[in-house]
């Protein structure tokens, strides 16, 4: 599969030009046509009763926030154009209005990657909790998750691989083969890999390593046995370690009334991550 549709979330926040470049540095790279999603997203707080007068008020304060919203939308299209007009990238601005999760999950699905930013616990969330899963485990996509802190002036030259043998990781591993392609560099991890049937095999990330030389990628194969560390600082360490700029992970999650809750695992990359991540379901 050729990574030829991006679609970029933005917001109002400070954190939506970095996601734009990244996004935009990829469209480069795989001569994409990117797409940027704005989500006027106004909902009512939940509220008792109402007399006529407060209704009012609720309205209007709504109407408020609206406006609000759709000026900042006015001023992230211009710099969405703009660095369309600077890249010579095709692409197309869509301005939505609801739900924020829902309408990112939708558009999401009809693009080869989603690029959508990591929640900032300090300053506002751009991407909150909701979002994420919704991108993640009901777009069908893989999606690309840009940390709130800092500048990434590459993505997917030097590639980090969690690799345990398992389904979500199977998935993101062929959704990410656009970019393993390109890659320089290609290291595939196994974090306290088991052996044997259903497992890693005899030698943990060989198969996948053959796999994927069948594809042109030439990877590096290690893994790492230290069960009182966690997974996830385990990974982060070693693309630090790497100089990655692009950790390829599953996506583990749960339903709970109907709602998918993150794993353990990949709540904690997105809580802690230095680099971006692409995730897969």
């Amino acid at each position: 599969m050729a990574l030829k549709d991006i679609l970029v979330h933005l917001d109002g926040t400070p954190q939506a030009t970095a996601r734009l470049a990244v996004a935009a540095g990829l469209a480069r790279r795989h001569e994409a046509h990117l797409t940027a999603l704005f989500v006027v997203d106004v909902s009512p707080p939940i509220m008792g009763a109402a007399d006529a007068g407060s209704s009012a008020v609720l309205a209007g304060l709504i109407e408020s926030m609206r406006a609000e919203a759709l000026a900042s939308a006015g001023t992230v299209e211009a710099a969405f154009n703009d660095t369309l007009r600077r890249e010579g990238l095709p692409g197309e601005w869509r301005l939505a209005e609801g739900i924020t999760a829902e309408l990112v999950a939708l558009h999401a699905r009809y693009a080869d990657l989603a690029v959508i930013g990591q929640a900032d616990p300090a300053a506002g969330a751009s991407t909150d909790a909701g979002v994420l899963s919704a991108a993640i485990f009901e777009s069908g996509r893989p999606v690309l998750v840009v940390p709130y802190a800092g500048s990434f002036a590459t993505v997917g030259e030097r590639v980090l691989v969690g690799w345990n043998a398992g389904r979500e990781a199977t998935r993101a591993v062929h959704d990410a083969l656009p970019l393993l392609a390109k890659a320089n560099s290609v290291t595939i991890t196994a974090v306290n890999p088991r052996v044997g049937l259903g497992a890693h095999g005899e030698e943990p990330g060989a198969d996948i390593a053959r796999h994927l030389a069948r594809h042109g990628v030439m990877v590096a194969v290690e893994h790492t046995v230290a069960p009182e560390i966690g997974a996830s600082d385990i990974l982060l360490n070693r693309a630090s370690e790497l100089s990655a700029d692009l950790l390829v992970v599953g996506a583990y999650g749960h339903s709970r009334l109907r709602e998918f809750l993150l794993g353990g695992v990949t709540r904690s990359l997105l809580r802690e991550m230095t680099v971006p991540v692409l995730l897969s379901h």
